[in-house]
């Protein structure tokens, strides 16, 4: 059976979309697709999706993470010894995180990473073979958003659709929220969302309506920040803290 962008695709569903030889784009498969020879198949059950330039992925509810290289993850570091940081990102085995994969580090200049500690990270290395690494800086060596996240922030999880949703460039959520709220936050792939604002009712608030956005049209969205903003200002005119 061949299926199109935007059907609902079953393990073993041909791509035919993908089968199209085009010399002028690279395309990358992403999770929930495989190749075989020239052909593309579905490995998943879900909604098959397309991301400019030539991203293809199977849009499905899951929780267990799947790590897949390039994607970043928020990753909780569960021990420390010798070289190597162990780090939870919520797969099926801990991914491993050296001490020298951070901007300026060196053998003398070691990062100050401790246990429980969360980490903002990207997956250098993804495969079913091998044991998954992280990194925390670019291919430039800085670190640009990557890193240590601050322990006065609030970590989440939520479901994987949710985040491509939120992650999607065309989702207009970050952007309503930054309006009216000054926040940071970092959303890994891995189903982890950390989140920091200026008082702990505008994080939780901001950790609400990412949420919510979940079941949100996305002519919703708009309304739905209003609404949690009305709240915050009530919550904070009655002086509850």
């Amino acid at each position: 059976m061949e299926v199109n962008i935007g059907d609902v695709v079953m393990p073993g569903d041909t791509i035919k979309d993908i089968t199209i030889i085009n010399k002028k784009e690279t395309i990358i498969l992403g999770p929930g697709l495989r190749r075989e020879a020239d052909t593309v198949f579905a490995y998943k059950a879900g909604i098959l999706k397309k991301t400019e330039p030539a991203v293809y992925y199977v849009d499905s509810y899951q929780k267990r993470y799947v790590p897949n290289r390039g994607e970043h993850v928020v990753g909780i570091v569960t021990q420390k010894g010798g070289d190597i940081f162990k780090v939870d990102i919520g797969a099926s085995e801990q991914a491993s995180l050296s001490y020298l994969a951070f901007e300026g580090a060196t053998k003398k200049n070691r990062p100050d990473i401790q246990v429980g500690d969360l980490v903002f990270a990207k997956l250098l290395v993804a495969s079913k073979d091998m044991e998954p690494e992280l990194v925390c800086v670019d291919s430039h060596g800085k670190e640009k958003k990557l890193g240590a996240l601050s322990s006065e922030g609030m970590l989440f999880t939520c479901s994987l659709s949710l985040i491509r949703k939120i992650l999607n460039r065309n989702s207009p959520l970050f952007k309503t929220l930054a309006h009216n709220q000054a926040f940071e936050v970092a959303a890994g792939m891995n189903g982890r969302v950390w989140v920091k604002a200026r008082t702990i009712q505008e994080t939780i608030a901001i950790a609400t309506a990412i949420l919510a956005a979940e079941y949100a049209p996305p002519n919703g969205i708009k309304k739905l920040c209003s609404d949690i903003e009305k709240t915050l200002l009530l919550t904070q005119s009655a002086g509850i803290d």
